[in-house]
Formats: C-alpha cells, structure tokens, sequence
C-alpha cells in the first residue's frame, strides 16, 4: 500500500513539472510580435534579421519581404513568437542593419482612430459596427461630422460625436475647430468616412500620412455632384473605389487598397450608386485592416503593402 502511494506521489509530482514545463514553453512561443523594418537594400539582410531573431530563441512566424530596386530600398514585415525583451532585439537589430533603417517592434498594439463624416452612412456603419465587436483591429475614439446628419447612429453605439459646422465660418476657423477636437483624443490615425470637405496642406500636414480616405475611382472623369448618375450617363461598364492616404495634391495620395466591380446597361442609376457605396464600405474596410495590422510602408507617393 505505501508502495502504491509512493508511485502515485511521484506519479503526480511528474505530471505538475510536465505541465508546467509544457505551459511555460507554450506561453514562451504563443506570444505574437510584429516587427516592421526599413532600410537601405544590401546584401544579406534577410540573413542577418533572422540569425538575431535565431539568436534570441524568437521563432518567425511569417515573413514578407520587398526591395524596390528602382530606389534600393528594402521593406520586411515579421510576426514572431516568443516573450522577449523589445528593447534588446532592436539593439542588436540595429548592429547589423544600415544607420537609416526604420526599426518598429509592436508599433502601437492599440492603435486610437477619430472618424469623420458628413452625411453618407455606409462606411461609418461598418465602422461602428466592427468597432463595437472588436474586430477593427483598433478602437474608434469619437466621430466628428461637419452636418448632424449621423449623430444618431453615433448615439446608438454610445459613440460621442461632435457637430462642426463649416457654414457661416471661415475654412481657417473650421480647421480649427476640427483639430482641437481631434487633439483631445490624440489618435494615431483619422479616417474620412466620407468626409466631403477638402482639408486643407496645414491641417494635413499636422497629421502626416495619418489620415485615410475613401473615394470613388471615377476621378478624374466625373468630378463634382453625383458621379455615380454621371457615371450612369457615361454607360461605364466598371465602377471601384480607391483608399489612399491624405496627402496636399487631392485625392491623390499613396493608395492603400483599390477594387473595381463589373456593372451592366441593367443597372440604373441607383443600382449603380448602391453598389457603389458597397465597393467603397469593402474597400475602406480592407485598407483600415492593413494599415492597423501594420501591413503598410508608405515612400515617396507609393506604398509597398503586405496583404
């Protein structure tokens, strides 16, 4: 009988170190960790990243790597495992890649977003809705719309919103407005959500390649009201939608994500504007995904864009 008990204790006391062994080893390499490099293009880099990360018992989970050839310029995104110490890794990171790169280990895990809209709901739906479930991969701070068209949906996602108005005010004294507002929050990025206001280069350069936008691709054929009816009018047999960072030329900045679909002389004119609005929610809503996955380099007026 002691025997027995003896084999059960020993028995129990191997069961506890196998699982606590399995459970330490199990936290060590389910721990997620995204790096994101930039740099001059040499040889040996890819080798170098890995053997630092090898080193430091970090395990890659996924690599995606692009050199630009016209400009020597080399982009990596990572996802590790492993429950290392940051600033140790971009130590040594920094020891074998060149003086200029651009080294993010977990850039902003919670990343805050200001949304701005005028009257058009389909993207702040979509938005809000994916905010409230947790699948934006980031969280949406406030709303802030020029007309007080969307408050209400504002409110039924307990979404605070702010009413600016541009009317009966300067341009300059509603970019002000605007950006104090924004300022309270500090967000990491600002999405128009349909915001039909052209901002201006000094409050576009207060949030540099931080502000995203959603438009239709007719530009620059059908400009002004109703694109989609001139559209209609024109008989074009594909409509899409572009997501570009903000930049001072109009609609013009790095593009993000595009997508067109194929329409018919079958459609009306508010066929075309329905399916339009559904392209422009998908769009925005694979470019938001990308940008807050840390998925997207931006240079000159490109971007180099891991799906």
């Amino acid at each position: 009988m002691l025997h027995i008990r003896y084999y059960f204790n020993i028995r129990l006391i191997l069961t506890f170190i196998a699982l606590t062994t399995f459970t330490t080893f199990t936290t060590i390499f389910t721990t997620s960790m995204i790096i994101v490099i930039q740099c001059i293009d040499r040889a040996g880099l890819v080798a170098s990243v890995s053997a630092i990360l090898a080193k430091n018992l970090f395990n890659i989970v996924s690599l995606r790597e692009h050199v630009d050839q016209a400009d020597n310029l080399f982009f990596m995104r990572l996802e590790v495992t492993f429950g290392g110490d940051e600033t140790t890794l971009e130590n040594q990171l920094r020891k074998v890649l060149p003086d200029d790169a651009t080294i993010l280990i977990n850039p902003l895990p919670d990343k805050k977003v200001v949304v701005m809209v005028t009257k058009e709901y389909h993207c702040l739906a979509d938005i809000l809705i994916r905010n409230y479930f947790g699948t934006l991969g980031a969280t949406v701070q406030c709303v802030i719309g020029n007309h007080k068209v969307l408050e209400d949906i504002c409110k039924r996602f307990d979404m605070p919103f702010y009413a600016i108005s541009h009317e009966q005010v300067s341009k300059e004294v509603f970019e002000e407005k605007i950006a104090a507002t924004i300022d309270q929050y500090n967000p990491d990025y600002i999405v128009l959500a349909k915001f039909m206001r052209i901002l201006s280069p000094k409050l576009v350069a207060k949030f540099p390649m931080r502000i995203i936008n959603i438009h239709h691709s007719f530009l620059p054929a059908f400009i002004g009201a109703s694109p989609y009816r001139q559209a209609f009018e024109r008989g074009v047999k594909l409509i899409g939608a572009t997501a570009h960072f903000v930049s001072n030329e109009l609609d013009e900045g790095p593009i993000i994500a595009q997508q067109i679909i194929p329409v018919s002389h079958s459609f009306t004119a508010a066929d075309m504007v329905k399916a339009g609005k559904e392209i422009e929610t998908a769009v925005l809503a694979r470019a938001l995904k990308l940008v807050f996955e840390d998925r997207v380099f931006v240079y000159k007026n490109k971007t180099v864009v891991f799906e």
